[in-house]
């Protein structure tokens, strides 16, 4: 089960750098995680300032 982004994101990038897979990614107007490649660790979600990022 990967984790999401939701609509809530405003595109800070806090994210993308301390993902250990790489799976996350710049999108349109806001991040996006690649579900095929995220190791469903957390972290993401721990860094996110807005709760934008949960469980699928």
């Amino acid at each position: 089960m990967a984790y999401v982004i939701s609509d809530e994101c405003v595109a800070c990038g806090s994210c993308a750098p301390v993902c250990p897979a790489e799976a996350i990614s710049e999108g349109d107007g806001k991040y996006v995680i690649d579900a095929d490649t995220c190791l469903d660790c957390g972290t993401c979600e721990a860094e996110c300032p807005t709760g934008a990022i949960s469980a699928e």
